[in-house]
């Protein structure tokens, strides 16, 4: 099982603001664009109409909680949802 984290970031936060290298690390969490996202398979996700820039995050459901932490904490981030993927 994974969850995929449907990030909105603040103006003139990019990819590498959201998680740091110890936590990309430790949990092998990917950060995608939409267009990385369908490239590898994940469509189908409506994106909130105006909200500006996203990036998708999937993680092993296990480290979710983790990532969720990291988010709330986060400058760069206006607002996120968290998706459960089979």
């Amino acid at each position: 099982m994974m969850t995929v984290f449907e990030v909105y970031l603040a103006e003139g936060t990019g990819s590498a603001d959201l998680l740091s290298a110890e936590v990309l690390k430790e949990t092998g969490a990917q950060v995608m664009t939409l267009e990385e996202a369908k490239m590898v398979g994940f469509q189908g996700l409506q994106t909130l109409d105006g909200a500006g820039d996203v990036r998708l995050i999937a993680v092993a459901a296990r480290d979710a909680p983790w990532i969720h932490r990291c988010l709330e904490g986060s400058r760069g981030v206006v607002s996120f949802r968290a998706h459960q993927v089979d």
